[in-house]
């Protein structure tokens, strides 16, 4: 994957001109050719857990916006179980789902429920997490990925100081001590993450300004299998024993989770509330946010699920209706048997300095949710 590509995208998604209207996904569904109304159609939505407090928001918003528009909605939960993901999915293709919008657990365990999807004749809307290793995915919705693992990168980088706030280099020479995580190896979206990252933070580890104490720089030693917070509390515990006396500037974290995590096993660890390391994060989850206030967290990337329920929705609402979906990224989300047509949203990095103005004066959070 190749940082020229991706960040040629992310400039190109900024502007307007590169919107494209229209493209074909080989998109199946429609309101059964015209022969069958859309009004009051069902809409299967599966989501992968109720532990984190995204996905329930997630959820809640695509099933009220759905059911805004007339429709009836089979919503449901898997809690991290792909057996069980793939039995909801059945039952509501059985139930007669007119399309379905699906956050994957495992985006390569789908491919048979997904065959029986389109022998209905039912649309399959990807949402966020790209589902691999079948054709039978018409749509995808999500944020540009590999952009948020940039931004995480670079709020790590600014947190220690080796960029200032208009992303300028200062010439700090470090060298500064940081830890690297990475998210699910079964989630296609921490791929995207890490690859963002680690091209942003590679120049400054070759350099020697950055140093990974535990040597464990590869996707495969920094991956947290189900973005579990344990998981990443347990491995954190197990890289201070590691590296010993060897005190840490930064933590790359790409989820608000395992920041939790995280954070945890340092201040278990011998490290104060006011002592921490640079912690990243992602989704702006509360217990985040009041960490970020607290000044223990540093940063997180704000996703504004609002956003990307409402274009899962209305892609549904445009098959359902003889309409072609809006898309405008054709090329980057290869699931290893096509290129699924894309729709990719913008997110924002929020450090203390600007929560105010991103979470709580747009409406996403009011400032009781984050005392």
């Amino acid at each position: 994957m190749k940082k020229r590509k991706f960040l040629l995208g992310a400039v190109a998604l900024g502007t307007a001109a590169i919107t494209l209207v229209g493209c074909s996904g080989g998109g199946r569904g429609g309101a059964g050719g015209g022969e069958e109304s859309a009004e009051g159609a069902l809409v299967g939505v599966s989501m992968p857990t109720q532990q984190s407090e995204r996905w329930i928001s997630d959820g809640a918003n695509v099933e009220s916006s759905l059911q805004d528009l007339g429709y009836e909605v089979d919503l449901q939960f898997a809690n991290d179980d792909i057996p069980t993901q793939v039995q909801q999915i059945e039952a509501m293709i059985t139930s007669g789902a007119r399309a379905l919008v699906i956050a994957a657990i495992d985006g390569t365990t789908l491919t048979d429920v997904l065959q029986q999807a389109a022998d209905a004749d039912i649309p399959v809307i990807a949402y966020d997490r790209l589902i691999n290793g079948s054709e039978n995915v018409d749509y995808y919705t999500t944020f540009d990925n590999y952009q948020v693992g940039v931004q995480q990168a670079t709020s790590l980088l600014t947190g220690l100081g080796v960029l200032d706030a208009d992303g300028n280099d200062t010439g700090a020479t470090g060298p500064f001590n940081v830890e690297l995580f990475a998210g699910s190896p079964d989630d296609n979206n921490a791929l995207f993450f890490w690859d963002g990252a680690i091209d942003t933070l590679q120049p400054y580890i070759d350099s020697g300004v950055l140093v990974v104490p535990s040597g464990q720089t590869q996707f495969e030693q920094a991956a947290i299998l189900r973005w579990l917070p344990e998981t990443a509390q347990e491995r954190m515990e197990n890289l201070l024993t590691v590296i010993g006396d060897t005190r840490l500037d930064g933590v790359l974290s790409p989820y608000d989770g395992l920041s939790i995590g995280i954070i945890s096993a340092l201040t278990s660890g011998g490290y104060s509330a006011d002592d921490l390391p640079v912690i990243t994060g992602q989704d702006a989850e509360v217990g985040s946010v009041q960490s970020i206030i607290a000044g223990e967290q540093y940063s997180t990337i704000f996703k504004d699920t609002r956003e990307l329920g409402e274009r899962a929705v209305t892609m549904v609402d445009d098959l359902l209706n003889d309409k072609e979906p809006e898309v405008n990224d054709t090329e980057t989300y290869d699931n290893g048997v096509k290129v699924v047509p894309s729709y990719l949203l913008e997110s924002v990095i929020v450090t203390a300095d600007n929560y105010q103005e991103v979470l709580v004066d747009s409406g996403y959070y009011t400032e009781d949710d984050l005392q």
